[in-house]
């Protein structure tokens, strides 16, 4: 069983923070995104894996060599950002032998039973019911319950089913001439050549596909969906830190994530904060926060932040004298 793994995007909508670290590498609940999706992969028995790369690249690249060492992998560079099916057209040429071929999208992070996924008969679509089917890849079934059309954030939706970004493709290179004769032909959607225009092709020409519900879809392409990310999962069993060394006059209210080598000194930690290795923190507040390796944080109210590797922070202090009957808003 092999895997692609897409994390050539620039994250524009995490913007500052992604102008210097890509978003796979990101930490929600105290390790980066790329890896829930490696170790969920390699736990379903994924042996081989490919990365596309592009933004940031050699970011990801230098992570995963010194993460997984012994992983059978290859990066494939996608020099133009045209659309998710162009990032796996990219690399047809690694996957031209293929005979099976897990897809899994390096901005988010599911649950579900991969077992019913891989044993699938047929193609299979990882799906979640939302809310708003406008802002994502949408499924669509004819009168039998099959699979009779994908489309790419549809004006009206006629589902509310979504693609959440992980699929199995039985029919690889029927895909790849799908994906080739898009581009060769500049069949584009909204000026992107999608995945979904792809998988529709391969519907139009009578390949059928299944769908597996997904139990919880996270979704980590935004700073409030990240955060809620990184809540969720702090409040799963397993993803908390347990046995924190003592700190300094400091209170730390689970759940929390806390990396090796931190300092921290007179503040207040959590709940639902995740702080990086070798951080520092002096005389702060810090939740619902996500704070990154060797940041310095000082006199200040961390909430609802995500804050980068090597950051320097330092707050401010007041000294006031109020008469009675004042009101001050500070925020």
């Amino acid at each position: 069983m092999k895997a692609i793994i897409p994390v050539a995007g620039a994250g524009k909508q995490l913007r500052p923070l992604t102008y210097t670290q890509p978003k796979p590498l990101i930490p929600v609940a105290g390790k980066p995104i790329i890896s829930f999706i490696v170790d969920q992969l390699t736990a379903a028995g994924v042996k081989e894996f490919i990365f596309v790369i592009g933004y940031l690249g050699e970011k990801i690249r230098d992570y995963i060599e010194q993460q997984y060492p012994d992983m059978n992998k290859q990066f494939v560079l996608q020099e133009e950002r045209l659309g998710s099916g162009h990032a796996i057209w990219s690399a047809r040429e690694a996957l031209r032998s293929t005979n099976e071929l897990i897809i899994y999208f390096g901005d988010t992070i599911v649950e579900m039973d991969f077992e019913e996924m891989l044993q699938c008969p047929t193609s299979c679509l990882a799906v979640k019911k939302v809310s708003d089917p406008k802002g994502f890849g949408i499924v669509e079934f004819d009168q039998n319950q099959q699979v009779k059309r994908v489309v790419e954030k549809p004006k009206i939706p006629m589902s509310n089913l979504a693609l959440v970004g992980l699929y199995k493709i039985k029919e690889v290179a029927h895909l790849l001439d799908a994906l080739d004769h898009n581009i060769a032909n500049d069949l584009r959607t909204e000026g992107a050549f999608h995945l979904t225009d792809g998988l529709m092709r391969l519907i139009e020409q009578g390949v059928s596909f299944s769908t597996c519900t997904v139990g919880t879809w996270y979704d980590c392409g935004k700073k409030e969906t990240l955060l809620e990310t990184n809540a969720l999962l702090l409040d799963k069993e397993g993803y908390a830190s347990d046995n924190l060394p003592d700190f300094d006059n400091s209170i730390i209210i689970h759940p929390v994530s806390i990396g090796k080598g931190c300092r921290i000194s007179n503040s207040i930690i959590g709940p639902h904060a995740t702080i990086g290795s070798n951080a520092s923190i002096e005389s702060s507040i810090v939740r619902d926060s996500i704070i990154g390796n060797y940041a310095s944080l000082r006199e200040v109210v961390m909430k609802k932040s995500v804050i980068g590797n090597d950051t320097s922070i330092t707050g401010f202090r007041h000294s006031l004298n109020i008469g009675d009957n004042t009101e001050i808003d500070f925020s």
